[in-house]
């Protein structure tokens, strides 16, 4: 991996912000020395900087003045007042991506300026083992470089596509916050293991590989999951009659159910005031 030889400035070094730093290091994009963290209360600065390594303070606008890459990563609530704090130090010449869930890059334009570059990004937590998923949008003074950029920065961590940002919602209920539905899912399939009779730790081993074989058979073959599942469903044999029992159970429309909630909460979770 060629690195990125730019400065990374983490503002609100979070859990997926600090997974995303120490996959950027992992794969070689970013040296220790080309990042820094800013978190808000001194206490969690010092437990953080001992834990990673790169330098992790609470200084926001000293941050991003030594920047050349702004990743804007605060809880939604707090994204005001932030950007009223870095405005003075950010430039045109800075880019900064956001990947906060119901946060416009109008919104951050607003506070920073039109002709700051802002990108904004919705990666997931399986970023920390590479097989991330991360959608990115522009804002209006984002050029193609700029988007390539940012897509090079979460191509190291998984997948990267790039929307209309009028779909950023629902990105966030599916694969922002699907990681938690699949656990279940994958909690469930182990439990139904050791109800047989299997070890814990080997239900859980064939219930994840078996979720990962799936998904990658999805994936590699493109073709549509119904048209895989039929493969596995032998007439009169063992698949169809648990097909039965989740669909009795109502397990499609539930899941249909949990990521349009999501969505819709990410809408919820910030108000523009324009």
């Amino acid at each position: 991996m060629e690195a990125l030889n730019k400065k990374l400035a983490i503002v609100g070094l979070g859990k997926l912000g600090g997974l995303l730093a120490e996959s950027f290091i992992a794969r070689g994009l970013l040296q220790p020395k080309d990042i820094i963290g800013t978190v808000r209360h001194k206490a969690r600065a010092e437990k953080l900087d001992v834990k990673h390594p790169f330098p992790v303070h609470t200084d926001n606008r000293d941050a991003v003045a030594e920047a050349d890459i702004v990743l804007v990563a605060v809880k939604p609530q707090v994204i005001d007042e932030v950007c009223e704090a870095i405005r003075p130090v950010v430039t045109k010449d800075k880019l900064v991506i956001s990947i906060l869930a119901g946060v416009t890059t109008r919104a951050i334009e607003r506070f920073l300026s039109d002709e700051v570059p802002v990108v904004r990004a919705m990666p997931n937590t399986p970023c920390s083992v590479g097989c991330g998923m991360t959608v990115l949008c522009r804002g209006k003074a984002a050029t193609d470089e700029h988007v390539a950029l940012a897509q090079k920065l979460f191509d190291t961590v998984g997948r990267t596509i790039v929307m209309d940002e009028k779909h950023m919602d629902a990105v966030t209920g599916l694969s922002a916050s699907g990681p938690a539905f699949i656990y279940v899912i994958l909690e469930s399939l182990a439990e139904a293991g050791v109800k047989m009779g299997l070890p814990r730790d080997t239900a859980t081993l064939l219930a994840a590989q078996t979720m990962k074989g799936a998904a990658e058979q999805v994936l590699v073959s493109g073709a549509h999951p119904a048209m895989l599942k039929d493969e596995v469903t032998t007439p009169a044999g063992c698949t169809i009659d648990g097909l039965l029992e989740l669909e009795e159970g109502k397990l499609r429309v539930t899941l249909i159910k949990a990521v349009v909630k999501s969505g819709q909460r990410a809408r919820e979770l910030y108000t523009d005031p324009d």
